[in-house]
């Protein structure tokens, strides 16, 4: 039986898809804990070409080897509350400036997308979690 590799660290990052290069942030944070910056980024681009220039957060796990692993997550809910209600960012202040509305329809879709990565039984409670971020930027959700 092998050894189990010694973990030296995890690196979260959010890089838009396809689009890993050894420029900040990426660089500084991988060359810092000595993985190869361009294997991870010709890896990352591979795994990631379908979704271009979406945010795409990514943690990696590095090894005392040097050698890495990537698990990469679905983009933030976020962005795909703006991409449905088509704006470029949420309101200034949520809570009492309503800026764009979803339908109810649109919420499920976005929660399907996501459902791997929220902490949710079933799509009805990964709904209400949309909707909850919606909410808290100046979305509404219209049933």
């Amino acid at each position: 039986m092998a050894a189990k590799k010694e973990i030296s660290g995890f690196i979260k990052l959010q890089i838009k898809g396809g689009q890993a290069n050894p420029a900040p942030p990426v660089g500084p944070a991988l060359g810092q804990r000595g993985v190869n910056i361009m294997e991870f980024c010709k890896a990352f681009n591979d795994k990631t070409k379908s979704l271009a220039g979406k945010p795409v957060p990514v943690e990696i796990t590095v090894y005392k080897d040097k050698k890495f692993d990537f698990k990469i997550k679905s983009p933030p809910a976020s962005f795909f509350i703006r991409e449905a209600a088509k704006l470029k960012s949420g309101s200034k202040e949520p809570g009492r400036n309503i800026v764009a509305s979803i339908s109810k329809k649109q919420a499920e879709d976005i929660a399907k997308q996501k459902m791997a990565d929220l902490n949710a039984v079933d799509l009805e409670q990964a709904v209400k979690i949309i909707s909850g971020s919606a909410r808290s930027m100046g979305i509404e959700v219209k049933e």
